[in-house]
């Protein structure tokens, strides 16, 4: 059993303006350098490299090296779940802080259109095509989430395996921190969302996880799911 002082230690992990930064950033799946984070949160090298050293011993992240590089990346997705739920609950009630300057406006709005979060995705991209899978009946949300045998038939068809080989559900709901509903992860998640960028549906945008749907991702879309095209612009 989690004793109280465990959880009350796992809960001081991102109890932190920068460690809380680094977790939201590794939300994009990918692995970073310290130097990249340190940057990206605002601090120096030796203050980024302390708090990841945090994260790691507290099975947040993991950490992998190559040569004289070191590289840092969530755990895995259960930890991926976590922040975005954490994220969604901490979000605001009421009218959003308004952006601050161009930049932050623009980047906001392509976050909040489509996005990756972990390895599925997530934003009004990921809402929608949940949306029409459910309304398709190869997702069932009746009790949690749940993938139909008509489902099953879908993903096989489209040639996305759906094999497990560890212990990560089959699909789970992950609470969507900009549209308050959940999207699509899992297994499936992520098999759809690695097909949906090989296959040329998405593309990634900027430097954050913005992804955006392309002309081919329009008519691949309306014609497996019946999202009419330009719905996701």
């Amino acid at each position: 059993m989690t004793s109280s002082r465990d959880l009350a230690a796992f809960a001081a992990l991102l109890a932190d303006e920068t460690r809380a930064g680094i977790c939201l950033a590794l939300l994009d799946g990918r692995a970073w350098t310290a130097g990249e984070l340190a940057r990206h949160t605002g601090v120096a090298a030796s203050t980024a490299s302390e708090h990841l050293g945090k994260l790691v011993a507290g099975g947040v992240l993991a950490e992998e090296r190559q040569g004289r590089h070191r590289y840092v990346r969530l755990a895995d997705e259960r930890v991926a779940h976590l922040v975005e739920e954490l994220a969604a609950y901490a979000a605001p009630e009421g009218p959003a802080r308004p952006p601050r300057g161009l930049r932050e406006s623009t980047v906001a709005a392509a976050m909040a259109r489509g996005r990756t979060c972990y390895d599925h995705l997530a934003g009004r991209l990921g809402i929608t095509i949940t949306g029409a899978m459910t309304e398709r009946g190869l997702l069932s949300q009746d009790a949690g989430f749940a993938l139909t045998e008509r489902g099953a038939r879908w993903f096989g068809e489209l040639g996305v395996p759906l094999e497990r080989t560890g212990r990560r559900p089959l699909v789970r709901g992950c609470l969507d921190w900009t549209e308050r509903k959940p999207h699509l992860a899992g297994l499936a998640g992520a098999r759809l969302c690695r097909h949906a960028l090989d296959a040329g549906w998405c593309v990634r945008i900027g430097s954050e996880r913005a992804v955006k749907v392309t002309a081919e991702g329009e008519r691949a879309l309306d014609r497996l799911l019946g999202i009419v095209p330009g719905t996701l612009r």
